[in-house]
């Protein structure tokens, strides 16, 4: 698949300035955001493929035949430092443990013919997995590196009996500079058979940031799923928690969570700098702007299908997709790190240049 979605690179630019000072002059350049090099390694033992930019891990694509979908795991800031949660793969001490289904970032839905491909994962009993689907990549489509990194693969969305509702073609173009780490990813679904997105409150694209970066609270939290599973979050202990989100409509804080938007900050301190991570919708996505279905805990999701929950039962989205027909997703992910949070006219500034790529 062809991806229109290629963004031009930064161009360094280099700028010479000169002081008198004793009668010597001195000359220094200055060097503003460098493109870093993106390395794309596929390997040949495990069922992974990482990403380096400027010699440094950017993140992990994992698909192994143990996971109920493929994920991209420990993204990378480009000071080094991982934005996205480690349990349950790879768990840091004292970092919440709720949601396992909560694995860096993906993509998937709550109801797809009324398969929950969102909620499914190991701990899910064997006796319940009837309700749950999975989505298998059977094949990694392209690998490349440059001055973007591209990662392509094809997935089926199946239910318990291995069959495929639909294939899903997956694009990710990844980039950097000297402090920002970008991932453009283009996803189409094309429908095995007629296919209804259900209205409902888990999708589509999600990302559990590190613990650093949730919002800070002193109350309990409670969430059920639609299957009554329940998930009980503890508050007023957290010292590590520091986090904020802030919507492109000005929505700060849990009140983002529900509300429409074309992109969404989550941004936090780490260590000595400030981490931002942005979400931009594009225009061309299904019920442009998306619906943010943003949590304090950590959960940092863009939904434009869950629209009930969203409004309080005034509208319905449901997604039909006719056997054969497709349908495409459309996104930018921003990692940013240094002294100061990434500013609200750059981001609207990426969200603009991003909007007219098609």
């Amino acid at each position: 698949m062809k991806n229109n979605f290629v963004r031009n690179s930064k161009k360094t630019i280099v700028k010479l300035t000169s002081l008198s000072l004793v009668a010597c002059v001195v000359f220094f350049t200055a060097t503003a955001q460098k493109s870093a090099g993106l390395k794309v390694i596929k390997s040949g033992t495990e069922k992974k493929v990482e990403v380096f930019a400027g010699g440094k891990i950017f993140a992990s694509f994992l698909y192994p035949d143990s996971l109920e979908k493929p994920v991209l795991f420990n993204i990378h800031a480009a000071n080094g430092i991982i934005v996205t949660r480690g349990f349950p793969l790879n768990p840091q001490p004292g970092e919440p443990n709720d949601h396992p289904h909560h694995m860096g970032m993906w993509f998937t839905f709550e109801n797809v013919n009324g398969l929950d491909f969102w909620n499914n994962s190991y701990a899910i009993p064997p006796e319940k997995k009837h309700s749950y689907g999975w989505i298998k990549t059977d094949d990694i489509i392209e690998t490349s590196s440059g001055t973007k990194g591209i990662l392509s693969y094809h997935a089926n969305w199946t239910n318990q009996q291995n069959e495929a509702l639909l294939e899903e073609t997956t694009r990710f173009e990844f980039s950097g500079t000297d402090h920002q780490r970008i991932i453009d990813r283009v996803t189409v679904l094309k429908a095995n058979t007629n296919l209804i997105f259900a209205d409902a409150k888990d999708g589509l694209l999600g990302i559990r940031v590190a613990h650093a970066l949730q919002i800070p609270t002193d109350k309990d939290q409670q969430f059920t799923d639609d299957k009554g599973n329940v998930t009980v979050i503890k508050g007023g202990t957290d010292t590590i928690a520091n986090g904020n989100f802030i919507s492109s409509e000005g929505k700060l804080g849990d009140s983002v969570w529900s509300t429409r938007g074309r992109w969404c900050k989550m941004y936090g301190r780490m260590g000595k700098d400030s981490v931002s991570i942005v979400v931009i919708d594009h225009p061309q996505n299904p019920n442009y702007p998306t619906y943010w279905h943003a949590r304090g805990y950590g959960l940092f999701a863009a939904n434009p299908l869950g629209e009930k929950i969203f409004t309080n039962g005034q509208k319905v989205k449901n997604l039909s997709i006719k056997k054969g027909d497709s349908v495409a997703f459309r996104y930018r992910v921003i990692i940013d790190e240094g002294i100061n949070s990434l500013s609200l006219k750059e981001i609207n500034k990426q969200a603009d240049e991003f909007g007219r790529q098609k």
